[in-house]
């Protein structure tokens, strides 16, 4: 496929925004360059016009993709000690339904949901890989290959993680007969992990996932990263080494008080003193950190993956943001249980919780970019493709006539005409996007250089839904 040439009014670039920037697409998918403040009459020349206000794509860096269809269904007080544990009892419930057919048709929606609201790239923590009766499909791959099949449908870019599920708790009590699905062991997995491998794409790259502690074991963590360092190069030549590595950690305070008590540490602690954490690591859910661990975590370079909306609605705690960011910390966001999907409610309620904590505004900005929207948006950017593995989100390189976005050309337009924007300039456009309500102001979406949401309407997404529907109707007449 020939270049081609695009040019915006206005694009946020790492030092703020620049005006009349063009960009060319090289193939089709890889922005090669950009040329920042050009002259208008030298910018727009061949060049398609994307819009006004032209923003990357956000990476979601956790997502379980079947539980969108769940989605309001454990809001009923059915206990007096309700809280995470007695709503994954109703998540178990549901998952013990969902087929590779209906897990693609659930996928597929909720991939469409995340184009439209900003999200061009998801790192799908998998764990329902079996029968419900635990013995595997056919294809052992069955459930992995739907996701990849949903994805590759709505046009997202994907991360699969291929999760390790192997105990019931820090006591090696084995799994209950709803998390039998879940289960691998050692070799299965790894089995498993090369088989997704060969289905690895420009849009689909392949990690894996632990867990949990408590769901795995020190000596299988062990030789799971062994046996994925002695895998060969996919077949780009990325090493097998390099593979992004994503693990629940300290959800909830009974997990805290859980590892305390059988390995006498907490959570966090002792992963970094047990395991080679650094860049390729997301720690999802550090939710509950002492401040020797938030310095720690901060040093080695790993992400911490946040995931505010499904954990406020899960009742989890608050990550201590302020304390982390100081220390130099990399996050990023991700929907989770997808009770909300939208970058922009998740970056909102990352601040607002820190704000209801301290009892101050704009805790999440410093001097050098006092611009709260500006701060959280960049910093969700870089860790949400350095979780995803990724090279997408930011413009790069050295100069002006080399700067580059991705190689990944996703983009977002937003919507200019919205009255939410009237009046905004550029030092204020990103701040109201993101504080000023819940109209979604994203317009058209770009993937690859690809147009797949063009006036807020995702290109299948009528389809998707109807299918959506039929599937979620049949499942949620059990619960």
């Amino acid at each position: 496929m020939p270049n081609r040439l695009f040019h915006a009014d206005h694009a946020w670039l790492p030092q703020g925004w620049a005006r009349d920037v063009r960009f060319e697409i090289d193939g089709g998918d890889l922005l090669r360059g950009a040329l920042l403040e050009a002259a208008p009459s030298s910018s727009r020349d061949g060049a398609e016009p994307l819009g006004r206000w032209i923003v990357p794509g956000m990476p979601n860096l956790h997502s379980h993709a079947f539980q969108r269809a769940m989605a309001g269904l454990a809001e009923r007080r059915g206990d007096a000690q309700d809280s995470f544990w007695t709503w994954r009892e109703v998540m178990y419930a549901f998952a013990g339904r969902v087929g590779p057919d209906d897990l693609r048709a659930i996928a597929s929606q909720l991939y469409v949901e995340m184009l439209a609201a900003g999200y061009t790239h998801v790192c799908e923590f998998h764990y329902l890989h079996h029968q419900p009766d635990g013995r595997p499909y056919a294809d052992p791959a069955a459930m992995a290959l739907a996701i990849i099949d949903a994805a590759q449908e709505a046009g997202i870019g994907l991360t699969l993680l291929p999760t390790l599920y192997m105990t019931g708790g820090f006591d090696g009590r084995p799994l209950g007969e709803r998390q039998r699905r879940f289960a691998h062991d050692v070799d299965g997995f790894l089995r498993l992990v090369e088989r997704l491998r060969m289905a690895e794409s420009p849009r689909v790259r392949v990690g894996i996932a632990l867990h949990s502690l408590r769901a795995v074991p020190p000596s299988a963590m062990r030789a799971v990263l062994d046996g994925i360092a002695a895998m060969a190069p996919s077949r780009d030549g990325t090493p097998a080494v390099d593979m992004p590595i994503h693990i629940h950690i300290a959800e909830q305070i009974g997990e805290v008080q859980d590892c305390l008590a059988v390995r006498d540490a907490r959570p966090v602690e002792w992963l970094l003193d047990n395991a080679p954490v650094d860049r390729r690591w997301c720690l999802v859910h550090a939710t509950h950190l002492d401040e020797r661990e938030t310095t720690r975590l901060a040093a080695t370079g790993a992400v911490a993956g946040l995931c505010p909306t499904t954990e406020a609605n899960l009742g989890d705690g608050l990550f201590p943001l302020r304390a982390y960011l100081d220390e130099g910390g990399v996050i990023g966001i991700g929907s989770d249980s997808h009770i909300s999907v939208s970058p922009v409610e998740d970056l909102r309620w990352l601040e607002y919780g820190q704000r209801l904590v301290t009892r101050h505004r704009n805790v999440s900005s410093d001097l050098r970019t006092p611009s709260t929207g500006e701060k959280l948006f960049a910093a969700a950017l870089a860790g949400g493709a350095q979780a995803a593995g990724v090279a997408t989100g930011w413009f790069e390189g050295g100069d002006r006539a080399t700067r580059t976005l991705g190689p990944r050309a996703d983009l977002l337009v937003l919507d200019d005409t919205s009255p939410l924007l009237a009046g905004r300039d550029a030092a204020h456009l990103v701040d109201t996007w993101l504080f000023a309500g819940n109209t979604n102001l994203v317009r058209d979406v770009y993937v690859e250089g690809e147009k797949v949401v063009a006036d807020g309407v995702h290109r299948d997404g009528t389809r998707i839904a109807r299918r959506y529907k039929a599937v979620v109707e049949r499942l949620a007449a059990g619960i």
